[in-house]
């Protein structure tokens, strides 16, 4: 393919050298996905959308190697980001022979639940982050929360909840019974932990294993949040093997009744879902609050 006039010249500016070769690629739900050879033999992995909210890719960047500065699970070095409205992108490193974790055998998955369990251990500052991000291209207010159960209800649940009901794919009365869940969720979010350091949109599609078997982990909306949240997210749309959850339970045990959080912290990637797509979204978020509020959590 050929890479667009205002993109092309972006990208030479920003790389110091020029496009060569470029091919549409997977990986760009939201964004244009490519892959683009450069003529002094560098291969990188480009994503662009003209209509990118800004300073979107920027944040993408800033999570990437924040995630990066635990030293615990691999993530793609970024190459280069461009701001400029009529071209906007993000350069990352090329990743070879990149494949589903569930298609990589029982030992990759161990190894990223392993590396998984060491980025959470590593920790963060605050429930929150010093910075706002985005998830799939909705906006996220990380402004840090004194406990992840505030920080839940008043920077995740609420927000996407209004959003949803703005859009029309919501009923109002959603919002009511979030309120009425929010007294009991400093009981309900579990024993309290340090916050973790998190990926914060690890559904299947963003980690996969490399050619020499090393976890990568892409496309984060990072977070200090309840590692738990994370978990949850990694059994909804596809999952993960059942190996990467018992490797990484074995270097870093679970709280107690971890079971019966799974659904309540799959409530807020779900309502990202609703204010994307609605439908079948919207019910699977209402069953969520009724299973809590009627005390069936387990």
């Amino acid at each position: 393919m050929t890479l667009p006039g205002d993109l092309a010249i972006a990208l030479a500016a920003a790389l110091g050298a020029e496009p060569a070769a470029s091919s549409l690629v997977g990986g760009g739900s939201i964004t244009q996905a490519m892959r683009v050879s450069l003529d002094d033999g560098r291969v990188v992995f480009v994503k662009h959308h003209p209509g990118a909210p800004a300073g979107a890719f920027a944040a993408e960047a800033s999570g990437l190697r924040w995630l990066a500065e635990a030293d615990a699970v691999r993530t793609p070095g970024v190459a280069a980001v461009g701001d400029a409205p009529a071209a906007p992108f993000l350069a990352l490193e090329w990743i070879d022979g990149a494949v589903p974790v569930s298609s990589a055998g029982p030992g990759p998955a161990e190894d990223l639940g392993r590396a998984l369990a060491a980025l959470h251990r590593f920790g963060a500052p605050s429930f929150g982050l010093h910075e706002d991000n985005l998830i799939g291209g909705l906006p996220q207010d990380n402004t840090p929360a004194p406990s992840w159960a505030e920080f839940y209800a008043d920077r995740r649940l609420e927000p996407l909840a209004r959003l949803a009901v703005s859009r029309g794919r919501l009923a109002t009365g959603f919002l009511t019974r979030l309120e009425r869940l929010r007294p009991r969720l400093w009981d309900l979010c579990g024993p309290p932990e340090p916050p973790a350091r998190l990926h914060g949109d690890l559904w299947n599609g963003n980690a996969m294993i490399d050619a020499h078997g090393t976890p990568v982990v892409v496309d984060p909306a990072v977070h200090g949040g309840h590692r738990e949240f994370d978990l949850a997210m990694m059994r909804l749309f596809g999952g993960f093997p059942e190996a990467t959850f018992a490797a990484y339970s074995e270097v870093h045990p679970l709280g107690e009744g971890h079971e019966t959080r799974v659904a309540l912290f799959q409530l807020a990637p779900l309502l990202v879902h609703v204010c994307l797509f609605g439908g079948g979204y919207a019910r699977s978020a209402e069953r969520i609050i009724a299973r809590y509020l009627t005390g069936a959590a387990g």
